[in-house]
């Protein structure tokens, strides 16, 4: 099935829809007291339920909704060697928002599935490179959880779905391999695209991967709309340059640090075959910090997070990366 990007941009829910960063719990309670009375009535007269006050008052729409705004954070910490460190504890980590030090709600670092959307350049600007930069791509295959499920989008002068959800390695291969690369290079409508794509996904763990030199010259979003996507977005980018000069490196790595994600300007093939593999490996090795913020709704457009480790000895200095602001929930 081949979707196209302009499909999804003239789509209306796309402009109606986009992500937000917190996740909003509802709970239902009901009165026990009219509950009981109900039933009471019920038994000893067939017709008093509906003229005993208590449960005329009783209506699915009264229940009280008592609802709360959790910010979610994915969270990879590396040490000064850049290997990733694992087996840290929700008591290593201490989060403020906007200074304000917060009680940690959620913590895990489960090796759970994830739905991954590979956003690869098909662009003239690629050459020779794009082929290469794919079949290194098995690498991560052959490491990733075995529950994944992929799409992915392909872009050059337009962004489109070339390959939908499948947990099949084998289909995504298929695809693109032996594409021949042209035209010029729609990266940011690729990047949207894949957003809203990946938020369909069936795993509550979500990630882009783009794979690109990171040139950008024929898109229609343009880059401030794609960075408030991406900072209200719970989908971390992660960047691989495959370029020759790097010189579109800039842009890859503010595309992923506005999400939370990381981006990687490997030199030559054999590095590219194992940055695939670390991808794969930082990406079954995350945490997940989740809190309530105290101060939620105070007027400002956006909030500050700040996370801090407390390493345990013999880790030295450790490096975080997360998603550092959120916006406000009463904007």
């Amino acid at each position: 099935m081949r979707v196209t990007a302009i499909g999804f941009y003239i789509a209306a829910f796309l402009v109606t829809t986009l992500p937000q960063t917190g996740t909003v719990i509802s709970q239902q309670t009901e009165a026990p007291d009219a509950r009981a009375s109900g039933v009471q009535d019920q038994k000893h007269n067939p017709d008093s339920q509906a003229k005993s006050p208590a449960t005329a008052s009783q209506n699915p729409n009264d229940n009280l909704q008592l609802q709360a705004r959790l910010v979610s954070m994915t969270v990879t910490v590396s040490d000064s060697v850049g290997r990733f460190v694992t087996g840290l504890q929700k008591k290593n980590f201490d989060v403020f928002d906007d200074g304000v030090r917060q009680e940690i709600a959620h913590f895990s670092d489960e090796d759970a599935p994830l739905t991954l959307g590979i956003v690869y350049d098909v662009s003239g600007s690629m050459g020779d490179l794009t082929s290469n930069s794919f079949q290194a791509l098995r690498r991560f295959f052959e490491t990733s959880h075995r529950e994944d499920e992929y799409f992915i989008i392909a872009f050059n002068s337009r962004a489109q779905l070339v390959q939908d959800f499948t947990t099949s390695p084998s289909e995504i291969m298929s695809r693109v391999i032996f594409v021949k690369a042209k035209g010029s290079t729609a990266l940011f409508d690729g990047v949207y695209l894949g957003l809203e794509k990946a938020r369909q996904g069936r795993h509550r763990k979500k990630a882009l991967l783009i794979i690109s030199d990171g040139e950008e010259n024929s898109s229609r979003y343009n880059g401030r709309e794609l960075r408030d996507m991406l900072k209200e977005s719970d989908v971390p980018v992660y960047s691989i340059g495959i370029s020759q000069l790097f010189a579109g490196m800039g842009t890859l790595h503010s595309l992923s640090g506005w999400s939370g994600g990381m981006a990687f300007a490997p030199m030559d093939e054999p590095e590219t075959r194992d940055m695939y593999t670390r991808i794969a490996l930082m990406l079954r090795h995350q945490y997940v910090i989740g809190f309530y913020p105290t101060d939620a709704a105070r007027i400002v457009d956006w909030h500050k997070v700040r996370l801090a480790v407390n390493a345990p000895r013999g880790l030295g200095r450790l490096s975080l990366s997360y998603k550092k602001e959120y916006r406000s929930f009463g904007k």
